[in-house]
């Protein structure tokens, strides 16, 4: 596997900060190109670290897209820090609108989209959340890449200091050791969702034929990456 190209957004971001690191460090990562709205910050040999501010249209940079192997799609916005059209326009949008732009170049490639728990492609759900989410799953698989992996995790834990960006997150993430200590399923540490992540965008996900990945099976495939 020695030579694998990626393709991150959201590298700014928690869970795609920490799978940019993970595919830096990785022996069989050849190269990484991190497209996002700003720059990462980040120095590296292997880094490619593309600015787009446009994220409905990559006609003027479609040339990143090509020979690319494995994306890790960890964009996104917070509920409730946006309007509704822009929340949609981030969630639904954007995303296919990039996973257009990497399919007519890069075919063949492995898509891992971090949606969540609760997406609902039927759209049929009263949440805004779960039908965009579900809007952006049904986009995907119709696009047909090489292969994709859909996340779905419940909360995202952070593993590293950060300003949360509600109260609601403030207090999940004060409450969290507790709960999951009974209710492990509630969530799932942000490290071990990256790691996840860029696992099965190199190698895929043993025993697991589904595209879609629930929090459970999240929180297993990291539990299994420790243990090697």
């Amino acid at each position: 596997m020695a030579g694998r190209r990626v393709i991150v957004t959201g590298a700014t971001g928690m869970v795609g900060g920490l799978a940019l690191e993970l595919c830096l460090a990785h022996p069989d990562v050849s190269g990484v190109t991190a497209v996002g709205r700003r720059p990462t910050g980040v120095s590296h040999a292997k880094l490619r670290d593309v600015v787009h501010e446009d994220f409905s249209s990559f006609e003027n940079i479609a040339d990143v897209f090509a020979e690319q192997d494995v994306c890790l799609y960890c964009l996104g916005v917070y509920g409730g820090t946006v309007s509704d059209d822009v929340f949609r326009a981030v969630t639904t949008d954007y995303t296919l609108s990039f996973a257009q732009a990497l399919h007519a170049r890069s075919p063949g490639a492995a898509f891992c989209f971090l949606s969540g728990q609760g997406a609902d492609p039927s759209g049929k759900s009263r949440m805004a959340f779960a039908r965009y989410k579900g809007a952006a799953e049904s986009g995907l698989r119709e696009l047909g890449f090489g292969r994709l992996h859909v996340f779905r995790p419940g909360y995202i834990h952070p593993v590293t200091p950060r300003t949360e960006p509600s109260l609601v997150y403030r207090t999940m993430r004060a409450l969290y050791p507790a709960l999951s200590a009974v209710y492990p399923n509630v969530g799932v540490e942000s490290e071990d969702l990256a790691r996840a992540m860029v696992h099965a965008g190199l190698f895929g996900v043993a025993g697991h034929d589904d595209p879609v990945l629930e929090n459970r099976d999240i929180r297993l495939l990291a539990a299994s990456l420790r243990q090697e």
